[in-house]
């Protein structure tokens, strides 16, 4: 009977020690990669900024283009512009999952906007399904009106969708506009250290 289970063991120790040997491909595939794809260090510290959930100081995201700002600091600057514009802003969103809306900004005779911000590069487009999530969420935050704000554009079918559903959109164009307008966002034509 002894015999009997080390034959049904033998297998299993085999396949553990086996499995022990072999090398790991996660650690061979990651090294080739750190070898091979060798970018220059202000692209990684661009790409890494770009999806940082870390908030700078004020005075520095007012000097930075879209480019040298991440979501949660594009969230920030406009809500420093909507406050200097005289409405009362609730940062909801800022830095975690908004559930579709990161500001709430109220005007003086107490009219809420659930505000979505999306610092997009130029070819990244909102789709329609952010449109949705907005419509959706403004209700969560007892808002009348709707603003989207992209430093890109919308889709095509993303348009529509806004336009059915009566949500402003600010795109790249028309919210550097604004905030060169405003005068206290000066990006500098120099990228800025991190």
């Amino acid at each position: 009977m002894k015999e009997f289970i080390w034959l049904l063991l033998i297998p299993i120790f085999m396949g553990v020690i086996a499995g022990l040997l072999k090398p790991n491909k996660k650690r061979r595939r990651k090294n080739r990669n750190a070898s091979t794809n060798k970018k220059s260090s202000n692209t990684s510290v661009n790409a890494n900024r770009r999806t940082s959930k870390s908030c700078r100081t004020d005075d520095i995201i007012l000097t930075n283009s879209f480019s040298d700002i991440n979501g949660v600091e594009f969230e920030r600057l406009l809500a420093l512009y909507f406050r200097d514009q005289g409405y009362t802003v609730h940062e909801v969103g800022i830095g975690g999952n908004d559930g579709g809306v990161d500001l709430v900004i109220i005007d003086k005779r107490g009219e809420k906007t659930a505000v979505q911000a999306k610092c997009y590069a130029d070819h990244n487009l909102i789709p329609v399904q952010t449109i949705r999530e907005l419509v959706a969420a403004k209700r969560n935050h007892d808002c009348i009106l709707t603003l989207l704000i992209t430093t890109s554009d919308l889709t095509g079918p993303a348009k529509k969708e806004a336009e059915q559903f009566r949500v402003e959109y600010w795109h790249g164009g028309i919210i550097e506009q604004k905030l060169r307008a405003w005068g206290k966002w000066r990006p500098s034509s120099k990228s800025k250290a991190k």
